[in-house]
């Protein structure tokens, strides 16, 4: 599963806590997650989720790459025309970018052209102060990402405060998409000395996500979340490995992602390979 990807379902299971940081205020009243296929044609993308409150609607943009395909500006328009046309509801879009890059294009925060003029906000993650991402368990996974002249010292904070919550399941979730965040700024080695005793504990979020694509028939996802954990574990791929997992059935991959926890080293995938 795509980085960003990752931010979106993080939003979609607290939207509260997500809608009140971007909001800059508490929110007492339930926020809802609507759908992201909208009634006219779709854009495809997976990475925005909106959440309605009692007055707005509040779209949520995650980005690691800025795309090659489209401008982001014409399709903030874009969405923030069609959400409005929908709901009939103040629309505040935010794009959240979440790897520091110099392209011009995390700059920009409006689209003009002609006499249309539309403008909407951003976020880089890296200018961002850590402080009220400490404060909220839900938020600790984009804290790894935010402004410091410490990094090391930051994951240590998180890591600290992944450490104090005290719900079992909700402590294994936070701290397996806080590595998988960390992933961007940090290699994995520096990873595993603040979350040693967490690393295997991922498996709950990361068989919740990757069930629902093979429940879906979605077989390039589901190869995309356990390439993704096997980097992180092992490094880049060969690239005959690679050509084997693409092989593989759904069933094959399913089976898979039980048997990676099991491996310790990358021999053990090629032994696991061979025998399919």
């Amino acid at each position: 599963m795509p980085i960003d990807n990752l931010c979106k379902y993080l939003a979609a299971k607290y939207p509260q806590r997500f809608a009140a940081w971007r909001l800059g205020t508490p929110i007492s009243s339930p926020v809802k997650v609507l759908k992201t296929e909208l009634t006219l044609e779709p854009i495809r993308a997976d990475s925005v989720i909106f959440l309605q409150t009692e007055r707005e609607i509040l779209h949520l943009e995650f980005q690691v790459k800025v795309p090659q395909e489209q401008i982001m500006p014409l399709r903030m328009l874009n969405y923030w025309v069609r959400l409005y046309w929908q709901y009939r509801l103040p629309v505040r879009q935010v794009i959240i970018w979440l790897q520091p890059t110099r392209n011009p294009a995390v700059f920009e925060t409006e689209f003009q052209f002609q006499s249309t003029r539309h403008g909407y906000e951003v976020v880089r993650m890296w200018e961002e102060p850590p402080e009220p991402l400490l404060q909220d368990p839900a938020l600790l996974p984009l804290a790894v990402l935010s402004a410091t002249e410490e990094p090391n010292q930051l994951l240590g904070q998180v890591a600290q405060e992944v450490a104090k919550i005290g719900e079992t399941e909700l402590r294994q979730e936070i701290a397996a998409c806080t590595q998988v965040l960390a992933g961007l700024r940090f290699n994995k080695d520096v990873i595993a000395n603040f979350f040693r005793e967490e690393i295997m504990q991922e498996s709950v979020i990361y068989q919740d996500i990757l069930q629902k694509g093979l429940n879906q028939g979605k077989k390039q996802e589901a190869i995309a979340l356990i390439q993704g954990m096997l980097n992180r574990r092992f490094g880049s791929l060969e690239t005959d490995i690679q050509e084997r997992l693409d092989a593989l059935t759904l069933t094959q991959l399913e089976e898979l992602s039980l048997a990676l926890f099991d491996f310790t080293e990358v021999t053990d995938l090629v032994t696991w390979l061979q025998s399919r």
